[in-house]
């Protein structure tokens, strides 16, 4: 299981952290990540990191803004999230499975989304 948290609304220049805690199979050594998607868009990659920390990727749009980290001992995922633009306004979504399963946007697991607003 994915439990993702952190969502909320906040302005723009704001910054904000979502969490992800994987539990049983999801926790097994898989790469986490997030997706996000705005209202009539398709679903679209965010970040991922591999189970060794030395993997990480991220969509050209939160290059330099958003920074995926995770803690193994607790098996959760962090994503800070800063200088958050209108545009960044999507559900959020927690995903595990192998690290190149995620950046190629078919990670097995899923976990419920949380929201973020960005207002201008």
């Amino acid at each position: 299981q994915l439990q993702a948290s952190g969502g909320g609304l906040v302005q723009a220049g704001d910054s904000l952290r979502l969490s992800c805690a994987a539990s049983g199979r999801t926790s097994s050594q898989s790469a986490l990540g997030w997706f996000r998607q705005a209202p009539g868009k398709e679903r679209e990659f965010v970040s991922a990191i591999g189970w060794s920390d030395a993997l990480t990727q991220y969509a050209d749009s939160v290059k330099g803004r958003f920074t995926i980290s995770r803690d193994n001992a607790k098996n959760t995922a962090t994503l800070q999230m800063t200088s958050l633009k209108p545009e960044d306004t999507a559900v959020y979504y927690c995903a595990a499975g192998p690290y190149f399963e995620l950046t190629r946007g078919r990670p097995p697991y899923w976990g419920q989304g949380t929201q973020v607003t960005v207002s201008s």
